[in-house]
């Protein structure tokens, strides 16, 4: 990603380490600001229009959680279980996720901005109907996630299986998949028109397309 797409990073209060708080529950419409929570395990949370603006998360579990249309700002998640959590209609904005488990995780009609994924566990993801731009996902795992009807723009994919993946309605105009796993992927051929792709990937599309490939 050039400089002019460079993703920005989370804005963060110094020595956010030092402002450790404990929470019980999450209920609606509550807000998270400027704090740090580690080793930690949310269980049957249900709740809309939460708000966690400058908050890193290092170590945390979410078991059975709904957070449906919660607003992440200035957020920082390291090592943590967010799987099949609901962020569906959720607004990501400076968001990071490191080394996280985000099997089946719901970001249906989302919208994400400045998003780095790195080194996660994505398989099963949902991000149908959502809006991901100016983004980074390098050495993530998407197998069998779903991008269905999306608008994806100036994102990175840096090696990462995208194997069975549903791509169908997404345009991938200007996307690079040339060092990610894309076999099986699921894509409409119009939606293929101006991605990047490596010569091995092209024998792959070139199925899609209906061509047949000579020796």
């Amino acid at each position: 990603m050039n400089k002019k797409n460079r993703v920005e990073k989370p804005k963060l209060i110094d020595d956010i380490e030092m402002a450790v708080t404990e929470i019980y529950e999450i209920e609606d419409e509550d807000t998270l600001r400027d704090v740090y929570l580690s080793n930690w395990v949310f269980e049957s949370q249900h709740a809309s229009n939460v708000k966690f603006d400058g908050v890193v998360f290092k170590k945390v579990t979410f078991i059975d959680t709904t957070l449906k249309s919660a607003n992440l700002l200035d957020v920082r998640f390291v090592d943590c279980d967010l799987s099949n959590v609901d962020f569906s209609e959720a607004s990501v904005h400076r968001v990071e996720f490191i080394n996280c488990k985000l099997l089946g995780t719901n970001f249906t009609e989302a919208t994400l901005q400045n998003i780095l994924m790195e080194n996660c566990n994505v398989n099963f993801g949902l991000f149908g109907f959502c809006k991901l731009t100016k983004s980074t996902l390098a050495n993530c795992s998407f197998e069998s996630s779903s991008f269905q009807d999306s608008k994806v723009s100036n994102v990175d994919f840096k090696e990462c299986n995208m194997r069975l993946s549903q791509m169908s309605g997404t345009s991938l105009n200007g996307i690079d998949l040339s060092s990610s796993n894309v076999e099986g992927m699921n894509i409409r051929p119009e939606n293929l028109k101006g991605a990047v792709v490596s010569p091995l990937q092209a024998i792959e599309f070139s199925k899609i397309l209906g061509l047949v490939v000579k020796d």
